[in-house]
């Protein structure tokens, strides 16, 4: 039964590595995609930092997602 599950009548290699193949590409496309908004989320941390109080109140209020970035940030530095 496993056997023939593995095997597919011959096709199980071509099956097997494609899904191997398929895996590792949405890996690596996930590693890299992570690296680049951590990379970016820092640069924007950076520039609300140089901001002025007023001016980084009035941004981080106005944006969610900015609000989330600059407190991710802080958490991790």
């Amino acid at each position: 039964m496993i056997n023939s599950l593995i095997f597919m009548n011959g096709y199980g290699i071509f099956v097997w590595s494609s899904f191997i193949i398929t895996f590792l590409v949405c890996a690596i496309v996930y590693y890299k995609t992570s690296k680049t908004l951590k990379k970016y989320e820092k640069e924007f941390a950076k520039e609300i930092e140089k901001l002025s109080a007023e001016q980084r109140k009035i941004a981080l209020e106005k944006s969610k997602v900015a609000s989330k970035v600059f407190s991710s940030y802080n958490k991790i530095v």
